[in-house]
């Protein structure tokens, strides 16, 4: 049990929203704060790509019993659909039989979520702009405008929940001996849309993770619950094959109908979606410490935002959530040890993942069409069924374990020279699911 505290919240995204509920179950008083109006009374769409909901999720959302509510508004996608010019798509299948990751809109999830933070009684003060915080008062500062009044709240502790750019860890950075570095991708995105067919189903298959590789950019499309499916397009954001390049509409239909001719059909609003919808860009975060004594700390995107190619910014913002629920578990009112171990228990942790997901980008934009990657994913598979306790791939550790990201990330290093190796061998095309190639991972794996 733990001593019930007035605690503020700044951002009510997903992160924020479920960190909430969690406290408020422990019988906390939980204020959220939000720049923003109630996304519930906006329309959310133009600057978002789907969330994939994988095992470090749910568990978060199972631990306060919210996992049902929330796997009726998602859909399983259980393998990539892979386009390539000129050839049938194809599918890779995730993991073993029966594992998926869940597409959900950002939008509806978060909308749900604070529904649901809502009758577990917690409090949302929207429109409510936060410029400042005391890190040794927890006092937050909310005001119209950065050189206006400003009015003080008085807490007893303070979340930054509030996103990559956060006022909360603005302040922690004029401090000294606090660690910041951001690192923006040449690479943006912006959002399209498929709509659903006339009779309300989808236009490609509704289980699947579209992928159209084309080397430097690429398209992906994830589905949703209204037959629609909303897609991202990455590419660079300056040079050949860029957004920047894209500024009428007789280049952007040549660009679609050279590099992603099996579209066009299926994307009716692309000039009007293109031109409408902004341009965002991609961003890796990394800061310590997490936390200032005992009265406020980062959590989510706040502490470690990452590229979006492994589908993990949300599922590694829930597990800071979980972590933390397991050390206010073991340490109940002693705050400042809570934060202290949250802080060093999870910054490997989203560095690891931070380096997995820019990875995860050259595999989904270039590998995920070449014949030599296909053939090392199926010994990987192969090998994996027979031998279960020695091997678990690198995507199914990260998204369908609870094991650590940076645990993943050295055996996955360590697999990766093992294959790398295999793939040496002479007629490896032939003979990859031979007892040679099986021999020649154990004895690997044994030295």
């Amino acid at each position: 049990m733990q001593t019930p505290k007035k605690i503020a919240i700044t951002g009510s995204g997903l992160v924020g929203s479920l960190l909430a509920i969690y406290l408020r179950k422990r019988g906390h008083h939980v204020d959220v704060f939000d720049r923003r109006p109630d996304i519930r009374t906006m329309e959310f769409s133009g600057r978002s790509i789907n969330l994939a909901m994988s095992t470090r999720g749910w568990k978060a959302l199972e631990n306060i019993g919210i996992d049902q509510p929330i796997k009726e508004i998602s859909i399983p996608m259980d393998k990539r659909a892979i386009h390539t010019p000129g050839k049938p798509v194809y599918f890779q299948h995730y993991g073993k039989e029966g594992e998926a990751i869940y597409s959900i809109s950002r939008g509806v999830l978060n909308k749900k979520m604070i529904d649901l933070a809502e009758e577990a009684g917690v409090n949302f003060i929207f429109e409510s702009k936060v410029w400042d915080v005391s890190l040794e008062e927890a006092i937050i500062y909310t005001g119209d405008s950065e050189k206006g009044e400003w009015t003080p709240h008085q807490y007893d502790i303070v979340f930054g929940a509030d996103g990559a750019f956060s006022r909360i860890r603005h302040k922690m950075q004029r401090r000294s001996m606090f660690n910041y570095s951001q690192d923006f991708l040449k690479t943006g995105y912006k959002e399209l849309s498929i709509p659903a067919n006339k009779d309300g189903f989808h236009k490609l298959n509704s289980n699947s993770l579209h992928i159209w590789p084309r080397g430097e950019f690429m398209l992906i499309a994830l589905p949703n619950l209204d037959g629609s499916f909303t897609c991202t397009l990455f590419m660079p954001l300056e040079g050949e094959n860029s957004f920047e390049g894209l500024d009428t509409k007789s280049k952007l239909d040549s660009f679609f109908r050279n590099h992603f001719e099996d579209t066009m059909e299926v994307i009716p609003d692309l000039m009007k979606d293109f031109f409408k919808n902004p341009t965002s860009a991609l961003v890796t975060i990394k800061c310590e410490p997490w936390s200032s004594e005992d009265k406020v700390a980062l959590i989510g995107d706040a502490a470690h935002a990452i590229v979006p190619f492994y589908g993990q910014g949300m599922n590694a913002g829930f597990e800071d959530i979980s972590v933390l629920n397991e050390l206010m578990d073991e340490y109940g009112d002693d705050w400042k040890t809570i934060f202290s171990e949250y802080g060093a228990s999870r910054k490997p942790n989203t560095d690891a993942i931070a380096e997995l997901s820019y990875r995860n980008f050259i595999e989904m934009s270039s590998k995920t069409a070449d014949a030599n990657f296909l053939l090392r994913k199926k010994i990987e598979k192969h090998f994996s069924d027979k031998h279960p306790d020695k091997w678990m791939p690198l995507y199914s550790r990260v998204t369908f374990s609870e094991a650590p990201y940076s645990e993943a990330l050295r055996v996955g290093d360590f697999q990766r020279n093992i294959m790398d190796g295999v793939m040496k061998i002479k007629d490896i095309e032939s003979k990859w699911d031979s007892l040679e190639v099986e021999n020649t991972i154990l004895k690997a794996l044994s030295s």
